[in-house]
């Protein structure tokens, strides 16, 4: 006769050991949000370089893992990026954007799109196109110049300090820079609730960005307009920059956020 399974552990049902002891080689990773040299990771999930290789070469199959050419270190992978993007459409806020950014491209005809904070920087999960689109590479999945767009200096302006230099060493950018050159302009952006980028990735092309805040007051997202600069109105008081605003204070309120 077959014996029974033995009954879950007290405290909750029985897991994969193996899956979850190779888990923390991607929870270091996760966590760290850079690549890490095998002996570090290792050490970050607490076991043996020996032990974490065999998880690897299979995390790498899967696509959860991938190791650099030059230098050989571990990063998170396509699949695990796919996963990440999923989880964050999923998030309600994003949910609750869509349909106001959907509004904002057909009231002001330029596009318009939403970005969350992702382990590479600011991430697109959502565009909404004009009636007639700007042609530039705005896809799902997009990361943006945390200096160099609208949507960058937005979370540069709201997002933890040490986020942000996380961010910008993937760019070879520290403190100095972060404090000096973009300083002054992070200043403005938090007095203004609005960010402006013109003709800063393709010549021609402009952007303006509004945060929107949770109940916290912690920047969950970015509402961002773009469209010709010959077209695109980047002054704070002008109809395109309020309507941004004001449709990023309304998400926020939904959201349980208060002014101080």
């Amino acid at each position: 006769m077959d014996s029974l399974p033995a009954p879950a552990e007290r405290g909750g049902p029985r897991g994969i050991q193996s899956i979850e002891v190779g888990g923390q080689l991607l929870i270091a990773l996760a966590h760290h949000g850079r690549p890490l040299a095998l002996k570090d990771l290792a050490r970050e999930a607490g076991m043996p370089p020996a032990k974490a290789h065999p998880y690897l070469v299979s995390f790498i199959k899967l696509g959860l893992v991938e190791q650099e050419a030059e230098g050989g270190r571990y990063g998170l992978g396509p699949l695990a990026l796919q996963l990440g993007l999923i989880s964050l459409q999923q998030y309600d806020p994003v949910r609750l954007a869509t349909p106001r950014i959907e509004a904002l491209a057909a009231q002001l005809g330029h596009t318009a799109a939403i970005a969350v904070w992702g382990n590479r920087g600011p991430t697109i999960v959502r565009v909404a196109e004009a009636a007639s689109p700007v042609h530039i590479s705005m896809r799902h999945g997009t990361v943006m110049s945390l200096p160099g767009t609208a949507s960058g200096r937005l979370f540069a302006a709201f997002r933890p300090r040490d986020q942000i230099l996380a961010v910008l060493a993937q760019e070879k950018l520290g403190p100095d820079y972060l404090d000096q050159q973009l300083g002054p302009q992070l200043s403005q952006i938090r007095q203004q609730g609005l960010a402006s980028a013109r003709d800063a990735v393709v010549d021609g092309v402009s952007a303006l960005a509004a945060p929107v805040f949770d109940e916290q007051g912690s920047m969950v997202l970015s509402l961002t307009l773009i469209g010709p600069s010959g077209s695109l109105d980047l002054s704070p008081l002008g109809s395109e920059a309020q309507a941004l605003i004001r449709s990023g204070a309304e998400l926020s309120r939904q959201l349980g956020w208060r002014p101080a």
